[in-house]
């Protein structure tokens, strides 16, 4: 598991199970049940660079379509509106991207 480490396993099983059904992924639950919002900056940077798949230093919305792939192989793609809306909800300075520490805000928020 890409998140071993930083994660716990069954804690990642229950939040993926709860956003199983589409539009049903709420980024602030999620990232409370996978345990990141208490993870210290530095594991929340490491879970930044695990998302950040082509290594850009930046998560686009390609990436954010399939942010619960990241946790799991067979875990679903995001809808549409649930990456546009994610995106939004990250994307501080309006560039399209969300950036690592654009990311942790994200995260505790």
């Amino acid at each position: 598991m890409a998140f071993a480490g930083i994660l716990k396993d069954d804690d990642v099983a229950a939040a993926l199970k709860e956003c199983a059904a589409a539009d049903s992924f709420n980024y602030k639950s999620f990232f409370a049940k996978v345990g990141l919002t208490a993870k210290t900056p530095e594991d929340i940077k490491k879970a930044f660079f695990i998302i950040d798949q082509d290594k850009s230093g930046f998560i686009e919305e390609d990436e954010l379509k399939l942010f619960l792939q990241n946790f799991s192989a067979g875990a679903r793609a995001l809808s549409d509106a649930e990456t546009k809306a994610f995106l939004k909800a990250g994307d501080a300075d309006g560039d399209g991207m969300i950036g690592v520490d654009e990311f942790a805000l994200l995260v505790k928020a």
